[in-house]
């Protein structure tokens, strides 16, 4: 989920939502409330713990923060190296995603019809914006936090490329996240002389309170889904596979970037990395060996759903047993 929040147009909550345990996480977060904070401050921490579902909390936010300096690192290299291909990839898994959801929803009518056409002209309508300029503003940043962290709680939903689309994508996921690793190098090696760096101290103002818009907007959007889910099962369902399926445009694989320019010449960031503003989609050429190996790579993607698929029905009937 780390490395898929971090990918623009992937979704670490559709990849729940595909493994199976999305609702345990909506849940799990919905617990995040003020009985746990009473929990915590009369120092019931094993109550708090347990109230909060805490092992999976902390298997899914670890794993996740792990995956992000990690995982994340080597998705980076081979969208670097193997852009289509991956993009190829994720497209497959997508599709894969939407057979899983909808091959057991067998509830269509007039409301969940509504619903899913709804989702999908979300999903297209957010696939074809265009980006903002960067704001550096820390009430805006918290309000990027509350938004980007939407990719763990909404399937198909891209808190990746929605932060493309406000502007800030490189400011909060590349130059502020460089700057607290640089920082905690430098604190675990004793170099403290980043305080007097004002450009160090800036960014590690924005990563904070884009953490903290990250935390409130978990809690608050998995309380919001929570209660839906409860009330409109599968209303809600429908707009998922709806807005799942309109969100393709983002991933599709033939495509090229458009960089922010400036008088002819690309602008970039603070590691020399050029900023990415919007991607230009197009058809492929099928005389081009490429293009069928992208196919064969949507081919795998839908193919490592399947298998999860399978995989997972075959642990439900061992567990059934």
């Amino acid at each position: 989920m780390g490395a898929a929040n971090k990918v623009p147009g992937v979704s670490g909550g559709m990849i729940s939502y595909v493994l199976g345990f999305y609702e345990e996480l909506i849940y799990s977060f919905r617990k995040v409330n003020f009985k746990a904070f009473l929990l915590l401050r009369n120092g019931r921490f094993k109550s708090f713990y347990n109230y909060t579902n805490g092992t999976f909390l902390l298997l899914i936010m670890g794993g996740s923060m792990f995956s992000y300096f990690s995982v994340s690192l080597i998705l980076d290299y081979f969208l670097r190296n193997f852009e289509l291909y991956v993009w190829s990839t994720f497209f497959g898994m997508i599709i894969g995603s939407i057979y899983y959801i909808s091959k057991e929803f067998n509830d269509w009518k007039k409301s969940t019809l509504i619903s899913l056409i709804i989702g999908a002209v979300l999903g297209i309508a957010i696939s074809f914006m265009n980006p903002a300029k960067e704001n550096d503003n820390l009430w805006f940043v918290f309000v990027c936090g509350i938004i980007g962290v939407s990719g763990m709680t909404l399937p198909g939903l891209s808190g990746s490329f929605i932060l493309i689309l406000l502007g800030n994508y490189v400011l909060l996921l590349v130059d502020s996240v460089t700057m607290l690793y640089k920082t905690v190098i430098d604190i675990f090696t004793g170099d403290f002389s980043f305080i007097d760096n004002d450009e160090r101290i800036r960014y590690l103002k924005i990563i904070v309170v884009f953490t903290l818009g990250s935390a409130f907007g978990l809690v608050v959007t998995s309380h919001i889904l929570g209660y839906v889910l409860k009330k409109w099962h599968q209303i809600v369902t429908a707009a998922i596979i709806g807005f799942i399926g309109g969100s393709l445009g983002i991933v599709w694989p033939w495509k090229k970037e458009i960089y922010k320019m400036d008088e002819g010449v690309a602008l970039r960031d603070s590691n020399g990395n050029k900023i990415l503003e919007n991607f230009e989609r197009y058809f492929p050429d099928f005389s081009q060996q490429e293009t069928w190996i992208a196919i064969l790579f949507i081919v795998l993607g839908m193919g490592i759903i399947l298998l999860i698929d399978k995989y997972g029905t075959e642990i439900k009937e061992y567990v059934d047993e």
